[in-house]
């Protein structure tokens, strides 16, 4: 299993209609069913990742520690095995998203078959990276004034929604 962090695990604050990420570990918020989807995943033995988009960084707007801070609370929160960052902001860059390079970094370092996993998203990058990367895809629709994604598997209101699905993609 593989989820975005902003939006799909965190609340995230929505700015002209956009999520954006907290910049505190004060702030720090799980989504009204994160807790209970990775613990049901996470008693069936399935290894849950993260993989996010973190180019406040390069911007200027946060700092690592910070991301890191809020990255390890909510692993711990929710038994993420990893959190894979990419702290770019371009698209020429493999690991930013829309480009899978964080999943296949993933997949490689610890021995998963992308095509048997699934990607959760709250963004057309998510889902396009999840797509390029060979994994089924599920997108959560909160409704950002942004293009939606071509082609997702399954899209969802709320994660707690697309538990069942995923657990029957997961165990085939």
């Amino acid at each position: 299993m593989f989820f975005d962090r902003d939006g799909v695990l965190i609340e995230a604050p929505v700015r002209s209609g956009r999520p954006a990420a907290i910049r505190s570990v004060d702030h720090l918020s799980l989504t009204r069913d994160a807790a209970a989807v990775c613990g049901e995943l996470n008693e069936l033995g399935i290894p849950l990742f993260v993989f996010t988009n973190q180019p406040d960084v390069k911007r200027g707007l946060t700092t690592r520690y910070v991301v890191e801070q809020i990255n390890t609370a909510m692993a711990g929160t929710l038994g993420i095995t990893e959190v894979a960052v990419s702290w770019s902001d371009s698209d020429e860059d493999p690991t930013f998203k829309p480009n899978p390079g964080m999943l296949l970094e993933l997949a490689d370092k610890h021995g998963i078959d992308l095509q048997a996993s699934v990607v959760v998203g709250d963004r057309w990058r998510d889902i396009v990276a999840g797509q390029r990367a060979g994994c089924k895809t599920v997108f959560i629709d909160r409704g950002y004034a942004e293009r939606a994604p071509d082609g997702a598997d399954l899209t969802v209101k709320e994660l707690g929604d697309a538990l069942d699905w995923m657990r029957e993609q997961l165990e085939r």
